[in-house]
């Protein structure tokens, strides 16, 4: 008899975990869909975080930062626009990004010292890294 209400007792557990497995398989299909078509794409937290390493590893002054950040939310804007022309026309997307990218780049290089923009290239990641959010500037 114990043994019969253990093998229930199993059953029922592995049926509820593989219920709950497959949920959050489905958030994370669900999840990385939305993330392919860009709307998760927060301008302002990404823009912060950008800042976030920006300004200690370029030593920003003050007058520098809100002109950075500006300019940043502005690009990540931009980029939102366009985020969905990555998954349904990627050689657009690419066009459109290499403008926005040489717009944004050609005003941090007035903007910054010959030094700091100097660093600031040197802080472009090897590969696309979605755990590097500088690598929304570079890809």
């Amino acid at each position: 008899m114990k043994k019969i209400i253990l093998a229930i007792s199993c059953v029922c557990f592995l049926g509820i975990a593989s219920v709950q497995a497959q949920s959050i398989l489905d958030q994370a299909k669900k999840t990385a869909g939305s993330a392919a078509t860009g709307s998760t794409f927060n301008v302002g937290s990404i823009a912060s975080s950008i800042m976030g390493q920006l300004t200690p590893s370029l030593a920003l002054t003050a007058a520098q930062q809100p002109k950075v950040q500006n300019l940043l939310t502005g690009f990540l804007k931009k980029k939102a626009a366009i985020l969905p022309l990555q998954q349904s026309n990627p050689s657009a997307y690419t066009s459109k990004f290499g403008g926005l990218q040489k717009g944004i780049f050609s005003k941090l290089k007035t903007l910054l010292t010959l030094s700091q923009y100097t660093k600031f290239l040197g802080l472009k990641p090897k590969v696309n890294d979605a755990a590097n959010v500088l690598s929304q500037l570079f890809y």
